[in-house]
């Protein structure tokens, strides 16, 4: 089984610099496509699919490895290793930010910059930590999605994506989580929401680009607040929209933001 098989790895563009884009939960690549044309005359960029999501190979799919997200920051190096050239840009949206600075704190050395679209290192409350959701908010959405998972993906997904202006990305959104295998899926949003990764966040010295929503169910503003003042080197930026996918929702201004930040990144 090869990296590209494994993960549906697709190259596009070229330049000193690549750009690796690594989707959120129940997504896949296609999900970056109206951003990453802007960044492909400039950059090498890399986008791929989690394994479990998209067009990965499901037969890939271990429990084991994939029993928390240090796994997945295995597969961003290997990627990393078999396809970059240059320093890496890394894009993550929602948990694959998270997914992104596991894989900057191994490798620190492989990484130019990183874009957090959306991120959250605790999805739970604790104490003063605002995460948006309470211990018992998250075994609802679990066990919701264990009884009914295409009744949480329709009933969610709209809730998710925001953008009630834009009908079609909700139901885009919405078949997304549909199409995933439900056992996978289940498996993947424990280990997504009963994460914990707030002791790593001071670890993490890659420059960094916060891009948070006004108005997000999944990751409130408070998140984004705190993962700046406990990432060494960072910068946060707030997209005036409503949703968790602001590169789908907004994308004119999700680049723009990311273009400011990567002028100063890589000087």
């Amino acid at each position: 089984m090869t990296i590209e098989h494994r993960n549906n790895v697709k190259v596009t563009g070229d330049g000193p610099v690549t750009m690796l884009l690594a989707h959120g939960f129940g997504c896949d690549q296609s999900m970056w496509r109206f951003m990453a044309p802007n960044y492909r005359e400039r950059y090498r960029v890399v986008a791929f699919d989690l394994v479990g999501s998209g067009k990965s190979d499901l037969a890939a799919y271990d429990r084991l490895k994939y029993g928390s997200l240090h796994g997945y920051a295995d597969d961003v190096l290997e990627i990393i290793a078999q396809y970059a050239g240059g320093p890496v840009i890394f894009v993550g949206h929602s948990v694959s930010a998270t997914i992104g600075m596991l894989a900057t704190i191994k490798k620190p050395e492989l990484f130019a910059c990183q874009v957090m679209v959306g991120p959250s290192p605790c999805y739970y409350n604790d104490g003063d930590y605002n995460g948006g959701f309470s211990q018992q908010d998250i075994e609802e959405l679990l066990d919701t999605m264990d009884s009914n998972y295409l009744g949480w993906s329709s009933n969610l997904a709209p809730a998710i994506m925001g953008a009630a202006e834009q009908p079609r990305l909700a139901e885009e959104l919405t078949n997304s989580f549909c199409r995933t295998d439900p056992d996978i899926a289940k498996h993947f949003a424990r280990v997504t929401f009963q994460s914990d990764h707030r002791a790593d966040v001071p670890k993490c010295g890659t420059p960094t680009l916060i891009l948070q929503c006004t108005d997000d169910m999944i990751a409130p503003v408070a998140v984004g607040e705190y993962m700046h003042r406990h990432l060494p080197n960072s910068a946060l930026r707030l997209i005036d929209n409503v949703g968790h996918c602001p590169h789908m929702s907004a994308p004119t201004a999700s680049s723009q933001a990311i273009d400011t930040f990567l002028a100063t990144a890589l000087g």
